[in-house]
């Protein structure tokens, strides 16, 4: 069982993240457009209950994969914690039919353009979404390394946002009266 630790930040601009990620000596791993596609039951069992079911697909290392991610519901901490339990799977259109059997059905779908970086231990995401804009994500081993490499960035300041990139797209699509489920870059 892994736990997910991470600290979400807004920003107005990847910018001077990406220009203190250099000048600290983070390492680039890779830039990906992401997809991801959140499933939940009819009655929204999941979502009630603070919890994800997703799919995602990207390229990584010059092909195309495809993860399914469980997300339980967040613990109580200064940063966002959770069990996550991932897989690949090698026919997303296949698990697709697959979760709709279960009684699943695909309640939001949305792509982003992801940086990701490596840092003193942690993985920094640079993030860019529809509807909502810019954000940085830092997942750590601990919440110590999470706390350092955000002071490194020079956002140490910054509040973290416990909410997902999922139900802040949700929330916008709501406030805009868009009755659309699935939003792209």
């Amino acid at each position: 069982m892994h736990l997910e630790i991470e600290a979400k930040l807004k920003v107005d601009s990847l910018a001077p993240v990406e220009e203190s990620l250099v000048r600290c000596g983070a390492s680039f791993l890779r830039e990906t457009i992401q997809t991801d596609r959140y499933y939940d039951t009819p009655g929204r069992d999941l979502t009630h209950a603070d919890k994800a079911l997703r799919l995602r697909s990207d390229r990584k290392d010059g092909r195309d994969r495809s993860i399914l991610t469980y997300k339980g519901p967040k613990e109580q901490d200064d940063y966002k914690r959770r069990v996550e339990l991932e897989t690949e799977v090698s026919d997303s259109e296949a698990m697709d039919l697959l979760l709709g059997s279960l009684g699943y059905a695909k309640a939001l779908a949305f792509n982003k353009r992801r940086r990701l970086w490596q840092l003193q231990g942690c993985e920094v995401a640079l993030d860019e979404l529809p509807l909502v804009g810019v954000f940085v994500e830092i997942e750590g081993p601990d919440s110590g390394a999470i706390w350092r490499v955000q002071a490194m960035l020079g956002l140490s300041g910054s509040p973290h946002i416990m909410a997902s990139y999922a139900c802040m797209i949700g929330e916008r699509l709501t406030e805009l009266g868009m009755k659309q489920r699935e939003i792209y870059l």
